[in-house]
């Protein structure tokens, strides 16, 4: 029999924190900036060394080494087994470094186009992340991905300001990059 004004643990409405969700999204969240990377290290490697380049191959190095700090945290989660990296690492290797090559390869604009359509759907992912979060009470995790979003976001400004919706075949380029983009977070939150 209970006390009248006996204490009761009321569990709060909405999800409670499910490690299994959080593994997913560090494990996708890892994927999606190892791809970042790489299609900066692929964007670079055809404007680099080119002095009429010289100015995007600069926010092309300082774009990559924000997602390169972003992919330094979501590795320290998988090295302290927070989550596993997905399988499909040396696939993701291989087609951002390609999709990077590519769109520089189409100039200035295409390269730009294709930071402005992953950057979209980055942004979308990490804010149903949040919302995920704030449900489960995972500040921890809700204040890094809300910094790398908002990184994410300038990056995104960034290649508007320089034209990316001027590029060549622009509704199409996007529309494929937005399309692999999706692909790629869900099967990275599974495999």
């Amino acid at each position: 029999m209970s006390a009248p004004f006996e204490r009761r643990t009321v569990r709060r409405p909405g999800p409670a924190r499910d490690p299994r969700a959080i593994a997913a999204m560090i494990r996708v969240d890892h994927a999606g900036e190892y791809g970042a990377v790489r299609i900066y290290k692929g964007q670079r490697a055809v404007f680099g060394s080119n002095r009429a380049t010289s100015r995007i191959a600069r926010q092309l190095r300082e774009m990559e080494a924000e997602e390169q700090h972003h992919l330094d945290a979501f590795d320290g989660d998988i090295r302290a087994g927070r989550a596993r990296p997905t399988l499909l690492s040396p696939a993701w290797n291989a087609a951002g470094f390609a999709l990077g090559a590519v769109t520089a390869l189409m100039g200035q604009r295409a390269a730009h186009a294709c930071t402005e359509a992953v950057e979209t759907v980055i942004e979308q992912h990490y804010n149903d992340q949040i919302a995920q979060l704030e449900a489960m009470g995972e500040t921890q995790l809700i204040e890094r991905i809300t910094r790398f979003r908002d990184e994410e976001v300038a990056h995104k400004h960034l290649a508007l300001d320089e034209g990316a919706r001027e590029a060549p075949g622009y509704p199409l380029l996007s529309a494929v990059i937005k399309a692999g983009c999706h692909g790629a977070i869900a099967v990275s939150q599974r495999v």
